[in-house]
């Protein structure tokens, strides 16, 4: 069995690398101002893919981050990916983020309220179609709706998507396990590459992520911003799971 990706996350916020708890915006800790160090960092401990969410962006649709998500793609130099999301919601803006170096977009609400965006954007560059969800129902907008589409409706509705990432909001930033049997569930649906993002405390939580047969990829953050472990204490795990 192949071992998942790790994707070390870095979440941007007026300039800052921070982490939200259950995608709170009033709930924020920072974890510093450079993040272009902190992904070099990842990529030095064995990281190939870099997750980024541009918070502002997600927020307001404006992609106020920019520049410092172009510094990321410039320090991890050819030796990992990125790929960003938040505040996807145009064409213009997937090409943007693509010029900038970006290997590959995350689209959440735009791909939720407009799917037919998702092949047009997929015809510039790959597309990740983000599942945020609470309790199996997606919120779009920086998670501030709920929508009536269920992760098993949207699982069947993105031929176009590389990948989808599937977030647990009530487990994000909580590092308390995430959801184990409905990325299960999720993997066993679609041949679409599943990534899974929400709830990672700890190595033990990453083993039983990689677990799941032909689950793709683990996104975390918190986890080691807190040094619960790091990424090649994460790696290492994953290469003895698999």
């Amino acid at each position: 069995m192949t071992a998942p990706l790790l994707y070390p996350a870095i979440d941007l916020r007026d300039g800052r690398v921070v982490r939200l708890r259950q995608g709170d915006y009033a709930r924020e800790t920072v974890y510093g101002d450079d993040a272009a160090a902190v992904a070099r960092r990842f990529v030095e401990e064995g990281a190939t893919w870099i997750h980024v969410v541009d918070l502002d962006a997600a927020r307001t649709g404006r992609g106020a981050n920019r520049s410092i998500i172009a510094a990321i793609v410039a320090a991890v130099d050819g030796r990992a990916a990125v790929q960003v999301g938040g505040g996807v919601r145009t064409l213009d803006d997937a090409r943007a983020l693509a010029e900038a170096g970006v290997s590959r977009v995350v689209m959440g609400s735009a791909a939720v309220t407009e799917p037919e965006l998702v092949p047009a954007v997929a015809a510039a560059v790959p597309v990740a179609v983000g599942l945020d969800h609470r309790a199996g129902r997606l919120s779009v907008h920086g998670w501030a709706r709920t929508t009536a589409m269920t992760v098993d409706d949207a699982l069947a509705r993105f031929p176009d998507a590389a990948a989808f990432v599937i977030t647990d909001i009530d487990r994000d930033g909580e590092l308390g396990g995430p959801d184990v049997d409905g990325l299960r569930a999720a993997v066993e649906a679609v041949d679409v590459p599943v990534i899974a993002s929400g709830g990672v405390g700890d190595l033990d939580d990453v083993c039983a992520l990689a677990a799941i047969e032909g689950l793709h990829g683990i996104i975390t953050g918190r986890a080691l911003y807190e040094r619960r472990f790091t990424v090649a204490d994460a790696l290492a795990a994953l290469a003895v799971t698999t």
